[in-house]
């Protein structure tokens, strides 16, 4: 029995309900070129509520979470093969990847979804933070307002209540209400990456997607990250990968450990570390590998 065979016996998956998902992921591979990363991986994501993605380096965490907002498309010879839905819309519904489904799967129910939403749309509905802050060279209040720019038309007014609440909500404002006009990058670690939440959650998007957020922080910046994450699953979905088991316990809702480019397990936070119903999860959080 070969051990990707000896790990889909130890797969346990206990999904929410339905009928509250912003996201649903079925099926879904992956592949880099001929190289394949993900294998049949389903996931639930729950609205307003914090989905941590947890497993060691190499597992298929980040190339999940890359793929709900479909990111890998501005590479070659990626692509994906299965189904990631947004509130009934196929993300992968586009001629390729419908074809390359039906050509897996035979004769499936792809006509019966909703239309695909374009990139641009996605990429608003569907934003992302990755590990290393990204501000881009401008200021503070032109990072902020960079990608509401790209999709509405705002007075002068609206835009500044539009910065303002943004940085409110990552926790942000007070420290920079008085230098918005200087570079970003100007600003601590920490504070980049907090700049860079509140660029995401400018638009207003249904998800937040987070890759690590964490990794180039101090102790004292991750808390205050973390903190953020907690007020804002309130109004937003959010999606973190992370090796923090630690964090991921403080601050998700619902863990799914991945291996091998296999979702093993999938449980409420408290459940999977208390009650981890497989040994590779076990393993894993007990810190025998990975």
């Amino acid at each position: 029995m070969s051990d990707m065979q000896h790990l889909g016996e130890q797969t346990y998956l206990a999904f929410p309900p339905r009928d509250n998902l912003a996201i649903e992921v079925r099926k879904l591979d992956f592949f880099y070129g001929k190289v394949q990363a993900l294998h049949g991986v389903d996931l639930p994501v729950e609205r307003n509520a914090i989905t941590a993605l947890i497993g060691p380096s190499g597992c298929g965490k980040s190339t999940l979470l890359r793929a709900l907002n479909r990111i890998y498309n501005l590479y070659p010879k990626q692509h994906a093969v299965g189904r990631i839905l947004l509130d009934g819309h196929d993300v992968l519904a586009d001629r390729t990847s419908v074809q390359r489904l039906k050509e897996r799967d035979g004769d499936n129910d792809t006509a019966m979804l909703r239309s695909p939403l374009d990139l641009a749309g996605l990429r608003a509905r569907v934003g992302m933070v990755f590990q290393k802050p990204t501000p881009f060279p401008m200021s503070i209040y032109d990072n902020v307002a960079f990608g509401v720019r790209l999709y509405q038309r705002r007075s002068r007014a609206e835009m500044d209540d539009i910065v303002e609440k943004a940085l409110r909500r990552a926790a942000l404002w007070d420290e920079v209400k008085s230098k918005l006009h200087t570079s970003g990058l100007g600003l601590s670690g920490g504070q980049q990456q907090r700049l860079c939440v509140a660029r995401g959650i400018a638009v207003e998007p249904d998800v937040l997607l987070l890759d690590e957020p964490a990794s180039a922080l101090d102790p004292v910046s991750t808390a205050k990250l973390e903190e953020t994450l907690v007020e804002l699953r309130r109004d937003f979905t959010i999606v973190i990968v992370t090796h923090n088991l630690q964090q991921a316990a403080r601050i998700s809702n619902y863990t799914g450990f991945m291996y091998l480019g296999k979702m093993m397990e999938f449980q409420p936070t408290g459940d999977i570390f208390s009650n981890p119903r497989s040994q590779r999860t076990t393993d894993y959080i007990t810190g025998r590998f990975g």
